[in-house]
């Protein structure tokens, strides 16, 4: 075989059957290095987005948390709290209109051109107020004789109230002021003190509200025994 018939035969060897060149090993395995670094690349941004996926679930997490450590915690005072209760006598009544038991809403505007009585208590089916509102239902009959009507008000959900008007037979309308807002409007919501820790809560009152839409009589701090009568004396003045 001459010298130029060799150089043609190493040609055709270099080819694949396709006619394509033939990459020795060495360069193929280089070239196989170099695909598969950008595969990494993009692998990374996936790694690092998974992990900031994660982030806002442990942010929930602590906000959750926060909120009950929050709840467990006596109520910060403020100033504000402190001086809700400079409601007087003659002023006008603040509007309110909130939820009721039995569902439905009350409002002050429901009983316009009537004398009405607001009995703030602190919590439904505790001894002091479950008396108070077996109290004003036993003497009900007594105050519509009299052109006044009874509401009873705390910060307990309408559930709960309905479950307090149940067990115990009573007959007053319950609303309940879970934001506290008509709570701090009449002066009834502020600092307490129990065993020597200090905290926010409802201050057992009660308003008499006249028939002209101002308050007529506000009693701090009740003391439940003979309360309702003294309220029903005093509307009948009225």
């Amino acid at each position: 075989m001459s010298k130029k018939s060799r150089k043609k035969s190493r040609k055709k060897s270099s080819k694949s059957a396709s006619g394509s060149p033939m990459i020795p090993n060495k360069a193929a395995q280089a070239q196989a290095r170099t695909r598969a670094k950008p595969a990494k690349a993009q692998a990374a941004p996936a790694r690092k987005s998974r992990k900031g996926a994660a982030k806002p679930a442990s942010h929930k997490a602590a906000s959750k948390w926060l909120t009950s450590s929050e709840s467990a915690a006596p109520a910060k005072v403020t100033s504000k709290a402190k001086t809700n209760a400079s409601l007087s006598e003659r002023q006008k009544a603040p509007a309110f209109r909130l939820p009721r038991d039995g569902g439905g809403t009350a409002t002050l505007s429901d009983y316009a051109g009537r004398k009405l009585v607001l009995f703030f208590y602190p919590r439904a089916d505790t001894p002091g107020c479950t008396k108070e509102a077996i109290d004003f239902t036993r003497l009900l009959g007594a105050f519509a004789d009299a052109g006044t009507a009874v509401i009873g008000i705390s910060a307990d959900p309408p559930k709960a109230q309905e479950k307090f008007r149940d067990k115990h037979g009573l007959a007053v309308p319950l609303i309940s002021d879970e934001t506290h807002g008509m709570l701090q409007a009449y002066g009834a919501w502020g600092e307490k003190s129990l065993y020597g820790r200090k905290f926010l809560g409802i201050l057992r009152s009660t308003v008499l509200i006249g028939e002209d839409g101002r308050v007529a009589r506000i009693w701090r701090n009740v003391r439940v025994d003979g309360h309702a009568d003294e309220v029903l004396a005093a509307a009948k003045t009225l």
